[in-house]
């Protein structure tokens, strides 16, 4: 009220300032603040209830206010009282355990795996370490095997067909072409190079002359029913 305080009145003082006992009340509520706690902001005086309301820092987990003696748990600039400061997906209080922060939510280790580590496409289970990506798929190593026989691709010559990964052995069993001399796959991997002529194909070592064992790699040759022959020895043969 800026008026003087008298000898025959009680003089409430903080921080050098002075009140008569009938002007010491809160700045928003005006309630009376004699023998009662109370807080300052901006050199103004509050009740403890008009403080909290305006200017205590709050839980970003409830909102709510941190009374005194109240755990805080922080983590850079937000804060949570303890019960609040949960997994957001199995709402168990993290406490002192690890927890991992993502999109300003929290999870504790367990969820968060659960909902974001890597899974292999097999078996659907978390990949924890190592791994194969195959066709931009994770796959656990052990995972990874052979469609056929399933024998394990990882560091291993495979090819695929319909999209399903074979090893060198089935796939040529299963599905490549056969060599004309020897019966055998023609796979291709590995850079194994082939010869094919109208319906037959042949391995590069195995395209050779019927008659002189020659091989007819980049020459010309004579087909002779089911044998092909260099030209040398189709003109000893109508001779």
């Amino acid at each position: 009220c800026n008026k003087t305080i008298g000898i025959d009145s009680k003089d409430l003082s903080y921080k050098d300032k002075h009140w008569h006992e009938a002007c010491f009340l809160c700045n928003k509520c005006r309630v009376s603040l004699v023998d009662k706690q109370f807080g300052s902001k901006l050199e103004k005086i509050f009740c403890g209830n008009c403080y909290d309301a305006q200017f205590a820092s709050r839980c970003d987990g409830c909102g709510q206010i941190f009374k005194a003696g109240t755990k805080k748990m922080e983590y850079k600039t937000r804060q949570w009282h303890e019960p609040c400061f949960a997994c957001c997906v199995c709402k168990t209080a993290i406490g002192t355990k690890s927890f991992i922060p993502r999109e300003q939510e929290i999870y504790c280790a367990t969820c968060y795996e659960e909902k974001f580590a890597t899974r292999c496409v097999k078996c659907n289970k978390i990949i924890t370490s190592g791994g194969v990506t195959y066709k931009n798929e994770p796959w656990h190593r052990e995972c990874f095997t052979c469609t056929n026989c399933s024998t394990s691709l990882a560091g291993q010559r495979f090819t695929s067909r319909d999209e399903k990964p074979y090893c060198a052995e089935c796939f040529g069993e299963l599905f490549a072409k056969r060599c004309t001399a020897c019966s055998k796959p023609i796979t291709g991997i590995g850079g194994t190079r082939f010869i094919s002529f109208e319906d037959r194909h042949w391995h590069n070592d195995c395209f050779i002359c019927a008659s002189c064992k020659t091989s007819l790699v980049g020459r010309g040759f004579i087909t002779d029913a089911e044998d092909i022959i260099c030209p040398e020895c189709a003109k000893q043969k109508l001779m």
